[in-house]
């Protein structure tokens, strides 16, 4: 397991450093595959963002959690990884080890229940060249925390998203 470490207004200590590896080699006997981490941390306004992303050869989970205290970070995200790693298990059976299910849970107590979503609507519409800015006050008009549009400047379909600080991300498509 590779980690890595990124900060903004937060000086990250070897004895952090420690805690993360030492509590992140328990989630390496899910994997059969080499595991990149990235651990960012950011502080501001007195409140400490810990995100931490692990990448298994194309599989993504991520866990992002915001307190006072980052070490208390480390311990609500571990076991949000980890019951990502035990639901996708199935999903993605040759990128985790075999015996995933058989193993003791390190962070969680109860193994998570599988999810059997479907799709249970389908929406069609015709999309107008628009401005961003227009696309925003659609999304806001009709209370949604996204928004799909054809960018008017670009000629290309965007998605105009509400982000967890309040602001807003756009999804361009690139070919």
């Amino acid at each position: 397991m590779e980690i890595k470490y990124v900060s903004k207004n937060y000086k990250i200590s070897d004895k952090f450093k420690d805690i993360v590896e030492k509590k992140l080699s328990k989630l390496d006997k899910y994997f059969t595959r080499d595991v990149d981490v990235k651990v960012a941390c950011l502080e501001q306004n007195d409140t400490c963002k810990l995100e931490i992303t692990i990448n298994s050869k194309g599989l993504f989970i991520r866990s992002e959690v915001s307190s006072d205290n980052m070490y208390n970070n480390i311990d609500m995200a571990l076991p949000k990884l980890e019951k990502q790693i035990l639901k996708n298990n199935k999903k993605y059976r040759n990128k985790f080890a075999e015996k995933v299910v058989d193993e003791t849970l390190e962070y969680i107590k109860d193994m998570p229940e599988p999810s059997k979503a479907k799709i249970v609507k389908n929406k069609s519409f015709t999309l107008e060249a628009i401005s961003v800015e227009d696309a925003q006050a659609y999304m806001e008009a009709v209370g949604h925390n996204f928004y799909v549009f054809l960018n008017g400047e670009t000629g290309e379909i965007n998605v105009l998203y509400k982000r967890n600080d309040d602001n807003y991300g756009l999804i361009e498509v690139l070919k």
